[in-house]
């Protein structure tokens, strides 16, 4: 099968739904500490989900894995390396999400991340003088351009509403930690960390080269070749998690929550509504100070269900990938902006931005279209260099 930038980009907007709406089922969670949830969340997105699922559709899985590493070990290395360093952005991600909300806090951490995953693969390959002087190379790095000032116009919109809303306002949208300044230092630094997630898919090339062999061979869809890599990154990013988490569970004596021992919820999940501070049995004195056994089941359904839907957002993003063509470097963009996308709706649905000027509504409006121009921009350069060859 070959390129296809129309048929990409949808696989790319449905993957940039899912990594949206990941953070929607943590607001169901009661009474549980961040390190648990996030622990758990990390079980089903970074290992059991992209396992079973490469599992499934690609043949002889581990023997691809084995093969890759026989070949050259640093493919593997590499690979893991890169997780794990983005492995740091996606914890500190979590907390820009807790400082801005989910609008704003998308659009800074993953504006970075897009202008750093995008552009340094193909400088490090020494692409880039191709690309400059290629109409669809010159077409892809406008969009880019276009999506980075959709950022800086999402960024202006965040420091108005910093000035604008009251706290009863924040707290009705769920963001009683709102913090501009303090949000947006964290998503940069999560912006630059999470890249490396592109970095980590293009180490892991030869290993999508194997299981694109075995696809073939197999006479099944070429369109699989990249899970067997979202394995590999996804190990180096749950060992970061992992460790953290360990660390904040022994540190916080939070154990116990797995078993229904009640905790605090730092990054405000539920909202300051009566009915989500406290959840027990009235008729039943047992539930006072533990959680109840069907918010118990609940929280570990909503932390895992959260980790699935984010899993999701690369097993689109790896079929996206393959109908790019030669410019597949412009996938990151394309996620990102649409990831960003479907982040500030979610924030305009969640009320985010109650209490706001028309200048600062305004803003996000002119953001949120700056953003699905990018993504047309981007398409449109892979379309000409699919069809033209130009």
């Amino acid at each position: 099968m070959g390129p296809n930038p129309f048929i990409g980009v949808i696989y790319h907007w449905i993957g940039g739904f899912a990594s949206a709406t990941n953070f929607i089922p943590f607001r169901g969670i009661k009474r549980w500490s961040w390190e648990i949830y996030w622990l758990i969340q990390g079980i089903a997105a970074w290992l059991i989900a992209p396992t079973l699922l490469a599992s499934i559709f690609v043949p002889h899985l581990f023997s691809i894995l084995h093969t890759a590493y026989a070949n050259d070990p640093t493919t593997i290395y590499y690979a893991l390396f890169w997780g794990v360093l983005w492995g740091v952005g996606g914890l500190t991600f979590g907390l820009a999400i807790r400082y801005l909300g989910i609008a704003l806090g998308y659009a800074i951490a993953l504006g970075l991340c897009t202008a750093f995953g995008t552009l340094i693969p193909p400088i490090y390959h020494g692409q880039m003088s191709t690309i400059l002087h290629e109409t669809s190379g010159q077409v892809i790095l406008l969009g880019v351009l276009v999506c980075l000032i959709a950022v800086a116009v999402n960024g202006a919109a965040g420091y108005s509403k910093e000035n604008e809303i009251t706290p009863e306002e924040k707290a009705e949208a769920g963001e009683t930690d709102y913090n501009f300044g303090k949000g947006i230092a964290v998503a940069i630094f999560a912006g630059i960390m999470s890249s490396f997630f592109a970095f980590g898919l293009d180490a892991g090339a030869p290993i999508a080269k194997i299981a694109k062999a075995e696809l073939l061979a197999d006479n099944r869809l070429d369109l699989w070749q990249n899970l067997p890599v979202l394995i590999v990154v996804l190990w180096g990013g749950f060992l970061t998690n992992f460790i953290w988490s360990a660390i904040l569970i022994i540190k916080n004596g939070s154990f116990r929550q797995f078993v229904g021992e009640p905790g605090l919820n730092p990054m405000r999940a539920t909202q300051a509504a009566g009915n989500t501070l406290v959840d027990f049995d009235p008729l039943d004195p047992s539930t006072y100070d533990r959680v109840a056994p069907k918010t118990l089941v609940a929280n570990y359904i909503f932390a895992a269900m959260a980790g699935v839907i984010w899993y999701f957002q690369f097993f689109f993003y790896s079929m996206g990938q393959t109908k790019m063509g030669k410019y597949d470097f412009s996938s990151w963009t394309l996620h990102m902006a649409s990831i960003i996308i479907f982040a500030t709706l979610w924030g305009l649905f969640l009320k985010e931005w109650r209490g706001t000027s028309r200048r600062t509504r305004v803003l996000v409006a002119a953001g949120l279209i700056l953003l699905v121009a990018s993504t047309i921009i981007v398409g449109y350069g892979n379309y000409l260099k699919a069809v033209f060859n130009k």
